[in-house]
C-alpha cells in the first residue's frame, strides 16, 4: 500500500469513528452509565473503598472461587517413570521417560508398538 493510500485510509477510519464517538455521546444510556460510574467512584472515595472491597461485600464468594482456581493451576506437573524397555530379540536394554527414544521408535517401526509395549518395565 502506497503512503497516499495508507493516509487516505486513516483519515476514513479517523472520520467513521469521530462519528460513532459522537453518536454514543448522544446515547442516554451511556449518558446514565457515565453518571453512574462517576457516582460510585466519588463514593468509594468518600470511603475510602476500592474496587476489590466492594466485590467482597457484594459477592463474598468470588474470592474464594478465585483462589480456588488459582491453586490448580499453581501446581507442578507429575514427573514421568522411568520405563526400560528390554528387546527379547536381542537383549538389549533401554531406559526412556519417554517415548521419543531413537531406538525405541526403531523397534516400534519394525515390531510394532503393541508388541514394543509389553516388553516394557515400569522402574521407580
Amino acid at each position: 500500500m502506497s503512503l497516499i493510500n495508507e493516509y487516505r485510509a486513516t483519515e476514513d477510519a479517523i472520520k467513521e469513528l469521530q462519528e460513532r464517538l459522537k453518536n454514543l455521546s448522544q446515547d442516554d444510556k451511556l449518558k446514565k452509565e457515565l453518571e453512574f460510574e462517576g457516582k460510585l467512584r466519588t463514593l468509594m472515595g468518600e470511603y475510602q473503598k476500592s474496587l476489590r472491597d466492594i466485590i467482597a461485600m457484594l459477592d463474598p464468594d468470588a474470592k474464594s472461587s478465585k483462589l480456588g482456581r488459582a491453586s490448580k493451576t499453581t501446581g507442578t506437573k507429575r514427573a514421568r517413570k522411568v520405563k526400560q524397555y528390554k528387546n527379547p530379540n536381542t537383549g538389549e536394554v533401554i531406559e526412556t521417560k519417554g517415548g521419543n527414544h531413537k531406538t525405541l521408535k526403531e523397534w516400534k517401526a519394525k515390531w510394532g508398538g503393541d508388541v514394543v509395549e509389553s516388553w516394557v518395565t515400569l522402574l521407580d
